[in-house]
């Protein structure tokens, strides 16, 4: 049963291709959502699918792209309904 997961990513984690990465590896293993930057610094990540899917997308926001630093990822549950596809903004 796929579920929602909102995660905050704190650290050197913009204007380093985190949401465009974030994409193809939320895409590759088949979850839906958006990627987008905070106003202060943060990117938020919205990844609607399967649990299994969402713990490995987790594991892979824990480090990110090659040249992010990621200080902090803080993951929480919601409930909403899931989008089509998976956009960066």
């Amino acid at each position: 049963m796929p579920v929602a997961r909102l995660y905050t990513i704190k650290g050197r984690v913009q204007g380093v291709f985190f949401r465009a990465s974030t994409r193809t590896v939320a895409e590759s293993l088949g979850i839906t959502g958006h990627a987008i930057n905070l106003p202060d610094g943060d990117v938020q990540v919205l990844a609607c699918g399967e649990p299994a899917a969402l713990d490995q997308l987790g594991d892979w926001l824990h480090g990110g792209p090659a040249h992010a630093r990621v200080d902090e990822v803080i993951a929480r549950e919601v409930e909403l309904e899931a989008p089509g596809g998976f956009r960066t903004g």
